[in-house]
């Protein structure tokens, strides 16, 4: 584990979370703090963070909260237990590999959707501009 230890505040900005944000996934069970200070401050290390940021990224993908803890939950049992026997591990991996699957179908969606809002940006810009030339000319 790091040695370095952050309060929330730290965490928070960090990660581009708000404070109530990474209280609720506290909550909710999918990132616990490493520690707390002698004030009862949650204290978070590296790994915390690491964590919070595939939360992070999940969200926008439109990943619910089981499915998040369900993912850290496979990841943490593949980091953790070197013990592991060939078919659990192969378990893990496949449930890390639908995640992966999803993750990229979901990325290709916002693709199409980016490339539908720049053209319909470009299609905005091209009619102020035919504007302007013509209120101009």
């Amino acid at each position: 584990m790091d040695g370095k230890h952050m309060q929330i505040g730290e965490v928070a900005a960090r990660t581009e979370l708000s404070l109530r944000t990474i209280r609720h996934y506290e909550e909710t069970g999918l990132v616990t703090p490493s520690a707390r200070s002698q004030g009862g401050f949650r204290l978070y290390t590296e790994t915390d963070v690491a964590r919070l940021m595939v939360i992070r990224r999940m969200k926008p993908l439109g990943f619910t909260l089981d499915q998040m803890r369900d993912l850290l939950d496979a990841t943490d049992r593949l980091d953790a237990d070197a013990a592991l026997g060939a078919e659990e591990r192969e378990a893990l991996l496949e449930r890390v590999r639908t995640y992966q699957r999803e993750a990229a179908a979901q990325v290709e969606k916002l693709r199409v959707q980016l490339s539908r809002a720049e053209d319909f940006e470009g299609t905005l810009r091209a009619h102020l501009e035919q504007d302007a030339q013509a209120a101009g000319g």
